[in-house]
């Protein structure tokens, strides 16, 4: 943007012109606590870590299971990747084995991928405790597993696990094991801060004594976040010459997560002026960052540097103020450069120039008595419980209303909720988990409704899983064919709150409804003493919403 000031940083001469990211998102990654996936996701997200353009993605481990093992045989022929290349992984051979008998090697020269990576002990307590062995058949194991796969024409990168706890404890054994790989032919010495225990000034010394260690050796990272500093260490890690870090995408990983690469890569590129990505592909990482999330039913993390939606929205008043002048002002880099945009936030902090500010942003023109009118209407709301800056949508039409605005597709007369319990009646598998003594019990809702759509009034009915799927279903059988674009409209999440939970049953509650039109994404809220009051509420506003920006 030609009115930012340019926050490119400055390339120090030291550190590399180029780092190689390195994605293990459909390996470590779904070691993550609540990720599951099926081979139809993993290709998927492989097709999305290539989009994005980072340099490998290590798809798993094959002959571990048969998801791997599938995954492998239909990447051949179904992947086409473009930017990246395929990585499979597995472990050294067996302590006292043979390579050319050993069957996680074999797996690995029949994976069909040009790379794998390795992983191999590299402190010594774990071979002489994990693997009950000898440190020589430690450093053996290493060394005569590389040789044997750089004799099959793989390209190898090798996994030192545990290297950083092994070095503070022995660094003779851990250069060693290094020292074996890199006599074998390896391309890659990664350095894995396994436990995750390392912090940033231990790992940018012990890095820079490998470097200069294995000079014209390509040195890699990969760090877990397990003292939160995953990004930080693998950041010192390039300071000190590492030219190769793995991460996952969103932080996935095993325990706490693993560099982020979401954060890392502009790190890297936009605060330290290190080529990562391809020209031009940095700002799809916000894409690929909820992308991902989805494929991998996660919630999206708002607060997330970078691609979060909270990353760049603002609502103190004094700050939105001054970026309404200057963009530049509260934001450390340009949103669009991650492919991310500016929000403000509308809540009872805000100030007029907040509000003016999301009006023009919403496309809404907002003269200064109609801005006080919604400020104050805001404030009111707010207090009764509503919260806008959680939901966009309902905020919109709150604007819209402010201008005379009123919406014509439909009016309310009633609806009935009928929710109707009988024991021993059709259960699902939901119904069934939470009944495990064996009391099987049926619960249908049917909701009968009464709308008035121009001259004509319309009574329809809808049944569902529970009273809002009810309601959605009857409101579009009563309008649907009036408005056949709300078959575009689709419910993705719905959340209640309980705003005072001293009243217990009788308290008041907040529903936010998330919904999508395309790739449109909206919020709508309401708030009642009645649960179903509130969902309708929502509901009624994310349907006119859609209503009002289809074509």
């Amino acid at each position: 943007m030609s009115d930012r000031i340019d926050r490119i940083g400055k390339h120090d001469p030291a550190w590399p012109e180029r780092v190689e990211i390195f994605d293990t998102t459909l390996r470590d990654g779904t070691q993550f606590e609540g990720i599951s996936v099926t081979v139809d996701d993993k290709l998927r997200v492989a097709e999305q870590l290539d989009y994005l353009g980072v340099d490998w993605i290590e798809g798993g481990w094959p002959g571990a299971n048969p998801k791997d093992e599938e995954f492998f045989a239909r990447a051949a022929t179904e992947l086409d990747l473009g930017a990246s290349t395929l990585v499979a992984f597995g472990s050294t051979r067996r302590a006292k084995g043979r390579v050319d008998q050993d069957p996680t090697l074999a797996n690995l020269v029949n994976a069909g991928t040009s790379t794998v990576c390795i992983v191999g002990k590299s402190w010594d307590y774990h071979v002489t405790e994990a693997l009950r062995t000898t440190l020589d058949e430690g450093v053996a194991m290493v060394q005569d597993s590389v040789e044997y796969l750089k004799a099959q024409g793989l390209r190898v990168f090798f996994d030192a696990e545990h290297f950083f706890d092994g070095y503070k404890r022995n660094p003779e054994f851990t250069l060693r094991v290094l020292e074996g790989a890199a006599t074998a032919g390896v391309d890659t010495l990664v350095l894995c801060d396994t436990n995750g225990g390392s912090l940033p000034h231990e790992v940018e010394a012990i890095v820079a004594d490998v470097v200069k260690h294995f000079e014209g050796v390509t040195i890699g990272m990969h760090t877990q976040n397990d003292t939160g500093c995953a990004v930080a260490n693998a950041v010192a890690g390039v300071v000190s010459g590492a030219t190769h870090v793995q991460g996952t995408i969103n932080g996935y990983g095993e325990r706490t997560g693993n560099c982020d690469n979401t954060v890392l890569v502009p790190n890297l590129s936009l605060k330290m002026g290190i080529r990562t990505l391809p020209d031009g592909h940095l700002d799809r990482l916000t894409q690929v960052s909820h992308h991902v999330a989805e494929l991998v039913n996660m919630p999206l993390m708002n607060q997330q540097p970078y691609v979060g939606q909270s990353a760049f929205a603002h609502k103190a008043g004094l700050h939105t103020s001054a970026i309404a002048r200057r963009p530049d002002s509260y934001e450390h880099v340009d949103p669009s450069a991650v492919g991310n945009r500016t929000r403000f936030l509308i809540s009872d902090l805000s100030g007029k120039a907040s509000l003016e500010f999301k009006a023009k942003e919403l496309g809404i023109e907002l003269q200064p008595l109609q801005l006080t009118a919604v400020l104050d209407q805001l404030k009111e709301l707010e207090n009764a419980g509503y919260h806008f800056e959680a939901a966009d949508g309902s905020l919109e039409l709150l604007m819209q209303r402010a201008t005379g605005w009123r919406h014509e597709y439909f009016s309310l007369e009633s609806y009935r909720v009928i929710v109707e319990h009988r024991p021993g009646g059709p259960v699902g598998a939901a119904q069934a988990a939470r009944n495990p003594l064996g009391h099987i019990e049926g619960v249908d809702t049917e909701v009968t409704i009464k709308i008035q759509v121009g001259e004509d009034r319309i009574l329809a009915t809808g049944e569902g899983n529970g009273p809002v799927n009810a309601l959605d279903a009857a409101l579009r059988a009563a309008i649907g064919d009036r408005y056949p674009q709300l078959a575009e409209v689709h419910l993705t999440d719905y959340k209640v709150r309980v705003l005072d939970s001293e009243s217990g049953t009788g308290a008041i509650t907040r529903v936010l409804i998330d919904s999508t039109v395309g790739d449109q994404r909206y919020t709508t809220i309401g708030v009642s003493e009645n649960i179903i009051e509130a969902s309708w509420q929502a509901l009624v506003d994310s349907v006119v919403l859609s209503l009002l920006h289809s074509p």
